[in-house]
């Protein structure tokens, strides 16, 4: 019997050392909407449009620190567009943009270091579903 148990992904955790320079990067130059700020509980959540970019002080909630190095890859429509845009608005990418032959992916990092994307698919996905 099957059911469909996992529905979806609500939010993803992304740990801070700097929760205000976490929520002015998420929030001014990414310009992602907030939906939560609680800094006297040591987080703030971003709304992506379909995901949760949850933000948390992770050493001031005991959980210790380590960045994330996995890319959260960031839905745009245009790639190019978006990463000049972020450029102006002095965001430093790491290499140029890959295209893999199916999508556009243009790396960088949070003020902490935590691993994101800029991703574009252009074409189908391959293999099986």
């Amino acid at each position: 019997m099957t059911t469909d148990l996992i529905t979806g992904v609500d939010f993803v955790s992304v740990p801070t050392k700097d929760l205000d320079a976490s929520v002015a990067f998420y929030g001014e130059t990414l310009g992602l909407p907030r939906s939560v700020y609680m800094p006297e509980r040591n987080y703030a959540e971003f709304e992506t449009g379909n995901l949760t970019l949850s933000l948390y002080d992770s050493e001031r909630m005991g959980l210790g620190y380590e960045v994330n190095r996995n890319p959260v890859a960031l839905h745009v429509d245009d790639v190019a567009a978006a990463r000049a845009d972020l450029e102006a608005r002095g965001l430093t990418f790491s290499g140029d943009t890959f295209d893999t032959g199916v999508c556009h992916m243009a790396f960088f990092t949070d003020p902490d270091g935590n691993a994101l994307m800029l991703h574009h698919r252009y074409a189908p996905r391959h293999g099986e579903s």
